[in-house]
Parts: C-alpha cells; structure tokens; sequence
C-alpha cells in the first residue's frame, strides 16, 4: 500500500472520529468553543500534519487516472460536484493509489456512463494539477473517488521544497 493512500486512511479515521465528538458535544452545547479545541488540541493537530503531508503526497506520487477511450482526443474522466441549478460546472479530476481501486472505480464508472470504455493513465499530481490550472471550474483531486469521500483542493497540493 502507498504512503499516500496509507496517510488518507489515517486522516480519515481520525476525521471520523473527531466529527463523531463535534456531534456529541453540539448535543449539549450550542457551539465548538476553546474548552472543545483545548481537550482535542492534539488530535486536531495530527490532522492537521497529516493532511500537510497528502498534500506533499498528491503533488509528488504518481497517481492513476481514467480517459474515455472511445474519444478521438485523450478526455479525462471528471466528475461534475455542482448542482444542477448552478451556472457553473466545477469538477473534481479523480485520482487512484493503485491499480485495484481504479479498477473498482472504472465498474463504477461504466455503471453509471454506459457503454463506455475507459483507459488508464499516470502523472504525478502536480502535473494533473497544472494540466487543468487554467480552468477555473475545476476544483482539485478525488482521492480513490467513489470509494472514498477525500478530495484535496487544487491550490492545497505543493511540495514545500520549491
């Protein structure tokens, strides 16, 4: 398993979990306050160096990504994140750790589209990123999408090495 894919799965966990003691402390308390981040401060902070760390993740690893194979042009699947009513389509580009949940989401994919036929690609995130940066409806990366609920935020991915 990738680091990457091993950092979200940390990530997520600990999200959960915190988003399960925001639940049960809006039960008796009418907002977050200093009291609620005092007690989970280190926890809060974790998540916070983790998600530092996919970010750094998603810009260097090489990441697998699905193209509509029945197009004359290499058109990257994208999944449209706006409602219906909304004058604006933004999208999210998913992004895969490995073959196996590409895969998962390709049946997904062709469930849901069709027909259609799907290959597979790789480009570090960063070069995803700038592949579609001037597009201003286009929102960031979805992690292991559908699968996961994790999409990272294109202006999120960098490398603090640059």
């Amino acid at each position: 398993m990738s680091e990457l894919k091993e950092l979200i799965e940390k990530f997520i966990e600990l999200d959960d979990d915190l988003s399960e003691k925001i639940d049960e402390y809006l039960e008796t308390n009418d907002d977050i306050d200093e009291a609620f981040e005092n007690e989970n401060e280190a926890q809060i902070d974790e998540l916070n160096e983790i998600y530092h760390e996919i970010e750094h993740g998603v810009f260097n690893e090489e990441l697998i990504f699905a193209c509509n194979a029945n197009s004359d042009e290499k058109e990257v699947v994208a999944l449209i994140i706006s409602d219906e009513d909304d004058d604006v389509e933004e999208f999210v580009i998913p992004v895969f750790t490995d073959e196996q949940e590409a895969e998962i989401a390709i049946e997904e994919f062709k469930a849901e589209f069709g027909e259609n036929e799907f290959i597979l690609d790789k480009k570090t995130g960063a070069e995803i990123i700038a592949d579609h940066s001037e597009d201003e409806d286009f929102i960031g990366l979805a992690i292991n999408a559908p699968q996961w609920d994790f999409v990272i935020a294109s202006e999120d991915v960098h490398d603090c090495s640059e």
